[in-house]
């Protein structure tokens, strides 16, 4: 059994900002569980884009206000306290954010935490020692 306060990560490496968000990460591939948890904070005023080509991601919003956007189809999803997306399709996507959105999200394959978004948004598949194991998407 494992017990996690959210505030005991801040400070830590998995405590990670980057531009338009903030990801406290509660366990990652190290822990050996399929799938990585985490807490997003995304910033409002900003629009980011993503396609998980390598990653399952299901999200659970439970504070805040945006649009999640489809970019392959144009539809676009209002974004509010109990709203939960999956993107199992690998969807290229768009969160635009008005209000900081507050979600907790899980990842399949779990992330490592040394991921970065590269130009079309995509994590690299890495393994638990963080070694690549995927292709570049493009």
């Amino acid at each position: 059994m494992k017990v996690i306060h959210l505030e005991e990560l801040n400070g830590t490496e998995n405590d990670v900002e980057h531009g338009n968000w903030r990801s406290r990460r509660f366990f990652l591939a190290d822990e050996g569980v399929g799938f990585s948890f985490h807490q997003t904070i995304l910033k409002a005023g900003t629009s980011t884009d993503m396609w998980y080509a390598n990653h399952i991601e299901a999200v659970y919003v439970y504070k805040g206000k945006g649009t999640l956007t489809n970019r392959e189809t144009g539809e676009e999803f209002e974004l509010r306290p109990d709203t939960m997306y999956l993107l199992n399709d690998h969807d290229k996507h768009t969160v635009t954010v008005e209000e900081d959105i507050h979600c907790v999200c899980t990842f399949n394959p779990p992330v490592t935490g040394r991921e970065v978004h590269d130009e079309h948004g995509v994590y690299p598949l890495l393994d638990a020692e963080g070694n690549r194991l995927d292709t570049p998407q493009g």
